[in-house]
């Protein structure tokens, strides 16, 4: 039966239609299907005590809970505020201030992190900024899904859920970075639920795109987020491509060059002396040097209140402000490449209100601007985000920011994906092959010399293939296969990969970091919250409160 097959291959071989093309088209064709882009709508509500801003709904565990979370560009987990966060020291209408509550202990999935004994961690986010490390959550794992109840929107199972009290961080977050969280050490990384959307074959990269909205343009404009690509109708296009930053926790810093204020056609420089500073849109404050605020401080008549370590804006400064026609332009630069991109802000932009807890006293307007003690400190944060619009790729760690789009057309959706590196095409459907040419008659007739010499040699090992090894294989082969486990021994949940899955099944999906070309992304590391007075009730009658220390301008009078 062998020889017989050898025979058929090399008389196949003798024919004009094996050519080189024909051949090399009998290998694998690369699977070019690729699954579009998650548009995650946002909620229609504009949230915040210090803002307000365009929120996104997340549902939590089982049955599902809808909570309103903010977008966080440098967290790579899913926070969401618990009952502890809500004291009767609160207002009555705290749970909805703080965009909802997810009760971990009516969810049939919710599964707590035992790596400590009481699952607190500390968050370890914006630290240098002031605002850790004593804010801790109760961490664990749960369903998470995508949009309201009802939407459709993709879910995945046993993702990291942090449960939050503490008052830094007035709404939970959902985490763009596709970084992974290591409990224990750098050997066991948790992955990210971005890494395991790609993970799960439901977006085309490890990449997103992001908006904050406002609600000075067009009688309100909500937030913008997609997951594996971006709407080209939200910005105006620029060749300016950054790189991601060598420090992996300001990834997405760009090079301010200069800083314009403009007001009545005349230009005055705030800042001339380039700096890097890193995109965040955790936080609304922009961090620069206290030289530069003083610039700042004399161009909009501003005064720093060093009580609350703040620009307080009172009533009479607000109203000339809003009646002006004053702007900051900031001039962003890549130092490996040619080119530079302005992002204009109107002083709408930095026309925020504090509200309960930021202010103790009812409303009041504020300057998102602070004094940075550091060049650590140097922030673009989600006051930044109403007017750029940022599309990172983690894959190829290159990034862009575009000045958004306010034309009537801005509005309206043009959704591409961001293709993975390993992808040969970002087109779902596969180009047709091309039609292969007629051989000459010198290459027949080449082919078919070859070919008879290939023949012998294939019928004169045919009989020694046939009696000396596959005989002897066939009663080997019989024998029961064994399972087979990973390099590492250890035996790895595997996420459900197929074409417009929106769930994943089976248990405990995520426990293993994602990797990127073949390269582990760097995670970070938690630290277990064990210190008296660091609990958080976890229905054992503990402390009801998280500890936390205000980061900067975290009250006012």
């Amino acid at each position: 039966m062998v020889l017989l097959e050898l025979l058929w291959l090399s008389s196949w071989l003798l024919s004009p239609l094996a050519t080189a093309h024909n051949i090399r088209s009998l290998s694998p064709r690369a699977n070019t299907t690729i699954p579009a882009p998650i548009v995650f709508p946002p909620s229609q509500e504009f949230q915040g005590n210090d803002g307000p801003w365009s929120t996104f709904t997340l549902r939590l565990g089982t049955p599902e809970q809808d909570v309103n979370v903010m977008v966080s560009t440098a967290s790579y987990q899913t926070w969401a505020v618990i009952p502890q966060g809500c004291t009767s020291e609160d207002p009555p209408d705290c749970k909805d201030l703080r965009g909802g509550e997810f009760n971990y202990n009516e969810s049939s999935t919710w599964v707590q992190n035992n790596v400590t004994e009481d699952g607190l961690f500390a968050l370890n986010l914006e630290i240098n900024l002031g605002y850790g490390p004593d804010g801790n959550g109760l961490f664990g794992y749960d369903t998470v899904g995508l949009s309201w109840m009802g939407s459709g929107g993709p879910s995945l199972d046993q993702q990291i859920v942090a449960g939050i009290a503490t008052k830094n961080f007035y709404l939970g977050v959902f985490g763009l970075n596709p970084r992974p969280t290591n409990f224990t050490n750098y050997n066991h990384p948790v992955s990210s639920f971005m890494s395991n959307l790609k993970e799960a074959n439901l977006i085309p990269s490890l990449s997103w795109s992001y908006t904050a909205g406002n609600q000075y343009r067009l009688d309100k404009v909500l937030g913008s987020l997609t997951l594996g690509g971006y709407d080209s109708s939200r910005y105006v296009p620029n060749d300016v491509i950054f790189d991601f930053d060598e420090v992996d926790a300001r990834d997405l810093s760009v090079d301010i060059s200069s800083i314009i204020y403009t007001e009545d056609g005349k230009n005055t420089t705030l800042m001339s002396t380039p700096l890097s500073a890193y995109l965040d849109s955790t936080i609304p404050w922009i961090y620069l040097p206290r030289s530069v605020c003083r610039k700042f401080e004399s161009a909009f008549g501003l005064e720093f209140d060093n009580q609350t370590q703040s620009y307080l804006v009172n009533d009479t400064l607000h109203k000339k402000l809003q009646s002006s026609n004053a702007s900051v332009t900031f001039t962003l630069r890549n130092p490996s490449h040619t080119g530079e991109v302005d992002i204009t802000l109107p002083y709408a932009a930095f026309d925020l209100v504090a509200q309960y807890p930021l202010s103790t006293n009812g409303s009041l307007n504020y300057f998102p601007l602070v004094p940075a003690t550091n060049d650590s400190q140097y922030t673009l944060g989600r006051t930044f985000f109403q007017e750029a619009y940022i599309s990172a790729d983690y894959e190829r760690r290159t990034f862009t920011v575009s000045q958004c789009d306010w034309s009537p057309s801005s509005q309206k959706q043009n959704i591409h994906p961001i293709s993975s590196p390993s992808t040969s095409t970002t087109s779902p459907t596969p180009s047709p092959p091309s039609t292969p040419s007629k051989p000459s008659p010198g290459a027949i007739a080449g082919s078919a010399i070859g070919g008879l010499a290939l023949l012998a040699l294939l019928a004169t090992g045919a009989y020694f293939l046939s009696t000396k090894i596959l005989l002897p294989r066939r009663a080997h082969n019989k024998q029961t296969k064994k399972a087979e486990l990973d390099n590492d021994g250890e035996r790895r949940p595997e996420l459900d990969g197929k074409d417009g899955a929106q769930e994943i099944d089976g248990e405990a999906k995520g426990f293993y970091g994602a990797e990127v070309e073949g390269k582990r992304l760097p995670g970070h590391e938690l630290e277990g919250v064990g210190s008296p007075g660091a609990e958080l009730d976890a229905g054992f009658g503990r402390a009801t409160e998280l500890p936390a220390r205000e980061a900067p301008a975290a009250e006012l009078p």
